[in-house]
Order: C-alpha cells, then sequence, then structure tokens
C-alpha cells in the first residue's frame, strides 16, 4: 500500500496583482511595490474604506479576510505613524499588506463596517499607537490598564514609563502616582567601561588616560611590629566580616586547619566479608581451610 503524501495548498504568485489593484483603486492607491516576496499596497488614507471594499469584491483580487491590523512608528516623518492592514485571499491563497499613513491628530476611517473584527484591532493599534479611528465607536483601550498614560509602543516612550501603581493601605484601592526610581539609572555615553587602558578605541574620542599618580614618598625604617593572628570567620550559618583581601593577606598559620583524627579509607574484605581482597584489604588471615579436589566416579561397568 502506498503512502499517502498531503499537498500543500497551492500559494498564488505576486504577478499580476498590481496591475489589478492599479486597475481597481485608481487614483486611491498612492504606491505599490513588490518587495521581499510581498505586495505592500498604500492608500488614501481618507478612502481606505473604498479601497478595502475594492480590494475585497473585484474579481482577481478578492481579499475576502482581514487577518490582523498592525502599527508601525517613524518619530522622524511629519506623519510618523503607519497602519498596515494585512488581507487575505481564500480563492488565490495569497496575502497582501495594505497600508494607510497617518500622525497623532489626523483619525483613519473604521474598517468595522467592512470587517466587523476589526474594532478590536483598531483598538489595539490606539492603544499601542495613539492612532485614532473615526468611525470605531468603542475605541477604547484594550491591553493596557486603566488609567494608563501614554502609548507604549510610541519610540519615544519611556521605559519606565509616565506613572506607577501600588495598592494604597490609606485608600483602600490602587493608586497611580508619578513614576519614581529607586536609585539613577547610569547615563551611558558609549564610551568604553574598562578603566586602566592606554589605548583609545575607536569612538571613544571623549576618552582621556588617566595620569598615574606619583609614588608615594618612601616612609621611614621602623621595627617590624610582631604579626597578629588573623580574624577567623564566624560560626557555620553566620555572616562572616572578612573580605577576601583580608584573608588573602592572613598568614597561613593562622588559619585554621581541619583536624582529621582518622583518614577515610576504602573498606577491606576482612572488614565486609565481600568481594576479592586487594592491596588495601592487608594480608589474608593466617589460618584459612583448604578445599579438598572432587574425585569423579567412574561409571559403573568401566575398570
Amino acid at each position: 500500500m502506498s503512502a499517502v503524501k498531503t499537498v500543500a495548498p497551492r500559494y498564488a504568485s505576486n504577478e499580476g496583482v498590481i496591475d489589478a489593484a492599479k486597475a481597481a483603486l485608481g487614483d486611491i492607491l498612492l504606491h505599490a511595490e513588490d518587495k521581499v516576496g510581498e505586495v505592500n499596497l498604500t492608500l488614501d488614507r481618507a478612502r481606505v474604506v473604498e479601497g478595502m471594499t475594492l480590494l475585497r469584491d473585484t474579481p482577481g483580487l478578492e481579499f475576502q479576510q482581514l487577518m490582523e491590523i498592525a502599527g508601525v512608528d517613524y518619530p522622524e516623518r511629519a506623519e510618523r505613524f503607519e497602519v498596515v492592514y494585512c488581507l487575505l485571499s481564500l480563492t488565490r491563497n495569497h496575502r497582501i499588506k495594505v497600508k494607510a499613513i497617518t500622525d497623532e491628530d489626523q483619525p483613519v476611517p473604521s474598517v468595522t463596517g467592512i470587517w466587523p473584527v476589526a474594532g478590536w484591532l483598531e483598538r489595539e493599534v490606539y492603544d499601542m499607537y495613539g492612532v485614532l479611528f473615526s468611525g470605531n465607536n468603542d475605541l477604547r483601550r484594550i491591553l493596557t490598564d486603566y488609567g494608563f498614560v501614554g502609548h507604549p509602543q510610541r519610540k519615544d516612550f519611556p521605559l519606565t514609563g509616565f506613572v506607577e501603581l501600588r495598592y494604597s493601605e490609606e485608600a483602600k484601592r490602587v493608586v497611580y502616582e508619578p513614576v519614581t526610581l529607586a536609585q539613577d539609572f547610569r547615563t551611558f555615553d558609549f564610551m568604553s567601561p574598562w578603566e586602566g587602558a592606554e589605548y583609545i578605541l575607536p569612538g571613544d574620542e571623549k576618552y582621556v588616560a588617566p595620569t598615574p599618580p606619583a609614588p608615594p614618598p618612601a616612609p621611614a625604617a621602623k621595627p617590624a611590629p610582631a604579626p597578629a593572628a588573623a580574624p577567623q570567620p564566624e560560626a557555620k550559618g553566620a555572616p562572616t566580616p572578612l573580605t577576601a583581601d583580608e584573608i588573602r593577606k592572613a598568614p597561613a598559620a593562622t588559619l585554621a586547619e581541619a583536624k582529621v583524627t582518622k583518614p577515610k579509607t576504602s573498606d577491606s574484605t576482612a572488614d565486609t566479608g565481600a568481594g576479592k581482597s586487594g592491596p588495601e584489604a592487608g594480608p589474608e588471615p593466617a589460618e584459612k581451610k583448604t578445599r579438598k579436589p572432587r574425585v569423579k566416579k567412574a561409571p559403573e561397568g568401566e575398570a
């Protein structure tokens, strides 16, 4: 019986997709490209709903499902946000990405009238990036907590956030307060953190080699004091006040040594009564019974 192999469904190529999109969308389509095997279409923000309807209903395109809506932030741009729609054609087994560009103030028309699932996805983009969607009647935060300040996926959002929450025993509820750090963050200037190097790494032009200090004057000769006993660690389980330098500098004679009354050795066969004796087992006992050899009897009828 031959094995049955399951063949993956055929994935439609990108050939002709951009031409069909240009013919269907007209001036709604601002830019189209086939990059790294993906078709990207940029639509006029004000006509997103009209463009999506054409992409869904036009024969040869037929992108029936909205799979995801993602946000991208480019702070250096005047219109810093891209809203990316990932569409799937069940008829052709093909996927494309559709983009709309906006800023913090200009809303993007909601596509909930075409795909109701977009309501949740648009709320996520609003929560993470602050992009507004006109026509979405339930544009609330969906991932962050109630009372959250800011939009955490923006590139200029601080890693610590703007506020922090804690439970107030006085108010008997969770309260929000400005972020207070227990210790200051290190300020990195992208210089080499290593100390003592006499060379400058590329990019460390701000680094200035420290000037070695002048050697101290030689002290007057004094009689050497008697070596004092080094402090010993406290009892087992108690914290020790010693430092590694103090232990290294202490004379070896002053350090506690382990007192062994009897070295640990392997048991001999004389002690265990099992196994063969070895060099560590000691001499064999003086008296040892010898076993007589067994005599084999001849069969009857044989001399």
